[in-house]
This record gives structure tokens, sequence and C-alpha cells, in this order.
């Protein structure tokens, strides 16, 4: 019944301004505009995202929201140059090196936004 459904991804954030300057300057989104709630929501492929105000932070311990790409090593490098911060890991089972990690068909890599929310890039490999 929901296969062919569309799915939005809801993130909190606490700074909306703080949050837009990351999503729209330093991942290069478009905002769709804002809500009378207060989401401002981006199309994003065939997906929707949405920044939705809060209160207070609230922690995620797993990956909120992941972008497919073509060429993982190519989209780091052009996050890094508009300012991402990527993560690297060393422990049984998750090693990155050059910050990504292949993790049996696909290769990921990770970086969280201004308000905490852990986001990745993810590549398939054949």
């Amino acid at each position: 019944m929901l296969s062919e459904s569309a799915v939005t991804t809801m993130l909190p954030v606490v700074d909306m301004q703080r949050a837009r300057a990351f999503y729209e300057g330093k991942l290069g989104l478009r905002a769709d505009g804002s809500l009378p709630d207060g989401k401002v929501l981006y199309h994003v492929g065939g997906s929707t995202v949405a920044l939705f105000p809060r209160e207070q932070a609230t922690k995620a311990e797993h990956t909120a929201l992941s972008f497919e790409v073509r060429d993982i090593a190519s989209e780091i490098r052009q996050l890094e140059k508009a300012g991402v911060k990527f993560e690297d890991y060393d422990m049984p089972g998750l090693k990155t090196e050059n910050h990504v990690c292949v993790l049996g068909s696909e290769k990921a890599a990770w970086f969280y936004d201004t308000e905490g929310n852990c986001l990745c890039l993810h590549e398939e490999v054949a």
C-alpha cells in the first residue's frame, strides 16, 4: 500500500538559520519554501528533506539521512571545500580510509549537520 508513497525525512533543528546555512550553503540544497509551522522543505532527487524547529536538541544514535552518490570521493572533496567535516572511524567492523568505509556492496562516509544529525554519503559498488 505504501510502496508508491513519497517519503519525507524529518530532521529536527534547534537553530533554523544555522541549519539552513549548512544545508543550503555547504550542501548546496535549495529550499522549496517554508511552511506555516516553521518547517523548511528541500526536494532532493525523488525525496523530500524537511527541517523542523525544536526547542531542544534530539540526538539520534544512527544515520538520519543518507545521500546516494555516484562518486563518493569526488563528493567528499567538494563538500570538504565547502567546509563539511567528515568523521573517521577505526573500530572492529568499521574502519574508514580517506573518510570512506566499504560495507559489503557500498562505500559510505559520515558527517554531522550543525544540529547533531548524522548524515551519510553512500555509493553502490559493483
